[in-house]
Parts: structure tokens; sequence; C-alpha cells
């Protein structure tokens, strides 16, 4: 049987800041489909890695391929449009619009409607239309008119991943989903991210345990700015220097 084809590709990523070396020599692959998790204790770089990944930082050496392009010299807008998108938690921009607000901005823009999202959206269907099965698909329709500033927290971070999810990416970064999150709002996040487009391949950024074993099919685990090891959850799980590491570094990586 073939193996999956992989999607995006980092090789012998290295990133240096002066004498520090933040990336060493970091290669990971990530399949079609893939619900891949990298982890790491506190400064293990995961951070670094994915701001080579997506074009924030330029990696002192190695290469960067997405669907078998070598992507490593391109700007970050630039990598969204070819499909590759990250979460981000949402800056002062959208706090005075509401998510059917800023669901319709991103849609427009993704399908070059440019910045004329402002006229009636009863005019474009298909910007209705796609908005309408986002805010459903991640539980905002209740609160699509309100301003996202007096949004709860987990819905905040509901509507970041359907801003990422509006630009269609074939390859998603998802940054730490549930930090900060309160736990009577964690439920619907999981689920939601549980329930993401199978043909969407994830490469999530998280600390909490639970989420990263419920949702990984593998796991890379970064320690030091390097790859420590890479497998499946049972793999990783008993893996006695990933153990160690945590321990280590005075982390927990227990999950039940």
């Amino acid at each position: 049987m073939s193996s999956p084809e992989i999607v995006l590709s980092a090789q012998n990523l290295v990133k240096r800041f002066g004498g520090i070396t933040a990336t060493g020599n970091v290669s990971l692959d990530l399949h079609k489909g893939a619900r891949h998790a990298l982890i790491g204790p506190n400064g293990a770089g995961k951070t670094t890695l994915i701001n080579l990944l997506t074009g924030v930082l330029e990696p002192t050496e190695g290469r960067i391929l997405l669907e078998g392009q070598d992507i490593t010299d391109l700007a970050p807008h630039q990598r969204v449009r070819r499909g590759m998108v990250r979460t981000f938690q949402i800056n002062q921009l959208f706090d005075t619009l509401t998510p059917l607000e800023t669901l319709a901005l991103t849609v427009s823009q993704h399908s070059g409607l440019g910045t004329r999202w402002w006229q009636p959206l009863g005019k474009r269907p298909q910007v209705v239309e796609r908005c309408e099965q986002l805010l459903e698909q991640f539980h905002l329709t209740e609160v699509m008119n309100q301003k996202t500033n007096v949004l709860a927290y987990g819905k905040r971070r509901l509507l970041e991943i359907a801003i990422a999810l509006a630009c269609e990416p074939r390859v998603l970064l998802l940054d730490e989903p549930v930090a900060g999150v309160p736990a009577g709002e964690r439920e619907e996040l999981l689920q939601t991210v549980a329930a993401l487009p199978a043909d969407v391949s994830v490469l999530l950024i998280e600390h909490d345990m639970d989420l990263v074993f419920s949702f990984a099919k593998r796991m890379t685990v970064l320690v030091n700015g390097t790859v420590l090891t890479e497998g499946d959850p049972d793999t990783i799980a008993n893996d006695p220097q990933v153990k160690a590491v945590y321990l280590g570094h005075g982390e927990e990586m227990a999950h039940g």
C-alpha cells in the first residue's frame, strides 16, 4: 500500500539568532488528512518552528515544501494563498466587528472580491452561503451579530478557527486552540476541533495533553529546538525519554 501524500515538508530547518540555535536541523512531514501534534516543554522551540513554516521568520538553513513546491522564500500571505493557514488570536482589528462581518470580510477577500464586503451581503449569495455554513459549523450562529470584543472567550477561539477555515486551507496550523479557555467552554471547542474537515491536514501545537491525545494520530516531540522523537500517541506516551524531558522541565505529560 502506498504511503499517504506529503502535503507539507520541513527539511533540515535551522534558525540561529546570533550565537543561539533556536531550531536545530528539524525535519517534519505532514501527510494528507493528517492529525499531527507538535508538542514539547516550554522553550522547546515550537513557536519558532511555526514561524518558520508560516514565513514570519526566514530559516538560516533548510527548506520548506508545500504540496511539492518550494515555499521557503515566500511571504506569509503568499503561503496563505497557496493553502497554508495558521490560526491567530484575533487582534484589535476585529474587535468592533461581529462574527458575521468578520467572516464576510475573510470570505470576500479569499474569493477575490476585495474589500467590497460592506456591500449588502444579500447581493453576494456565495458569500452569504459560506458565512452561514461557517457560523453553524463553529456554533456561532446565536452570537453572529454581537461585537467580537464581548464574546465569551471560547467563542472567540471558535471564531479564530472559523476565520482560518474561511481561507480554505489545505494545511491548517492550529495554534493552541484551547489556551486560556475556561473549563465550561472547552467541550464545544474540543468537539469542533475533532470535527474539522477530513481533507484538511492539521498540525496542532498544544500544551493541553488531553486534547493532544484525543486528536492526534501522530506526534512530534520537540526539545531544545530539535526533534527528540516522533510516533503514534501510544509510542509517545510510553517513551521514557519523553517522560524524562517533561518531568525534567517540571511539566506534566499526564492525561486521562
